[in-house]
């Protein structure tokens, strides 16, 4: 803790006395600073009477520094040098941050998330970007702790207020194995699926409220079902007839042109939601953050449209 002398030291004092000892004439001092002489010297009289020691004797029109003022010259300046050295790293570290954008994103966009923020990258270059990809869970738990600036997802969350822009569609379908029965039908009604095995992700999951909600509206019994713990999962289950699912067909788009899937043609579907970029409510973004927001926003629809533009049916 500072005792009361030195609490009285002011950073002015210390560039006034460098520069006076420096020019050896309150004057010429008063004027390399902008300021009056008078000014000059009556905080050189402050900084005499504070430490308890004459730094100045006058000598004509010049000043001589006394052996204290002497002695004073390593510490002013070591205190000047370390405010410097304090501003560069603040500064430093604020540049850094501004270029930085923290992205969590669901794991049903790992197929297209990492193509999107490149196309952001390269039109901004500059930016950093850190990418976290986790359950539904693991993103809602970034964004809320901080860990997380932006979050691609696609169910806004309900525990906590957020800003949520949607930037495109987001079908989910339900896929079979090509060889699967039901892939030679055209117009399946929901009461055909019931006695089929399906295959699903845990509770609360986007891809397991489709799937619930689907029979559920209609009343109807839900089907025999086994759960999985991820989409890619779900697929390999899938490409082996182990089952149907409900899947986002965002996550599908090389199985189905690689003849590993088939998306069936079943009432209701695809049912289309929504993908949103979105933040906690009340946080400022820094610069690039923003940016990356504002970009997803303008162009996203576009650049999903381009790179899922082998799906059968438009978005």
């Amino acid at each position: 803790m500072m005792d009361d002398k030195a609490s009285a030291l002011t950073v002015r004092q210390m560039q006034i006395f460098l520069s006076a000892m420096e020019k050896r004439s309150f004057v010429v001092a008063a004027q390399d600073l902008g300021l009056t002489p008078p000014a000059v010297s009556m905080q050189m009289s402050r900084l005499s009477e504070t430490l308890g020691a004459p730094l100045f004797e006058k000598d004509g029109r010049s000043i001589q520094a006394t052996t204290a003022a002497l002695a004073l010259v390593p510490y002013a300046e070591r205190v000047l040098d370390t405010l410097h050295e304090a501003v560069e790293v603040v500064g430093s570290h604020q540049k850094k941050k501004n270029r930085l954008v923290r992205i969590a994103m669901v794991s049903t966009s790992r197929n297209f998330g990492p193509h999107l923020i490149q196309a952001f990258k390269q039109k901004h270059p500059d930016a950093k970007l850190e990418i976290a990809i986790a359950n539904r869970q693991g993103v809602l738990e970034k964004l809320e702790s901080g860990q997380a600036d932006l979050a691609l997802m696609g169910r806004t969350p309900r525990r906590f207020e957020v800003d949520a822009f949607a930037f495109s569609k987001h079908p989910y379908v339900l896929i079979s194995h090509p060889d699967h029965p039901l892939s030679k039908f055209r117009k399946i009604r929901k009461s055909d699926l019931v006695p089929h095995r399906f295959i699903v992700r845990e509770p609360g999951s986007g891809t397991r409220v489709v799937h619930d909600s689907y029979f559920q509206k209609s009343g109807l019994e839900p089907p025999r079902a086994q759960e999985m713990d991820s989409n890619a999962n779900i697929k390999q289950a899938v490409m082996a007839n182990m089952g149907l699912a409900f899947i986002s067909a965002h996550t599908i788009d090389l199985e189905v042109q690689a003849g590993r899937v088939a998306i069936l043609d079943a009432e209701g579907m695809p049912e289309l939601r929504e993908w949103f970029v979105l933040h906690l409510r009340g946080k400022p973004l820094g610069p690039a953050a923003l940016t990356f927001k504002n970009f997803v926003i303008a162009e996203g629809n576009s650049f999903m449209r381009k790179f899922f533009a082998t799906l059968p049916f438009p978005i």
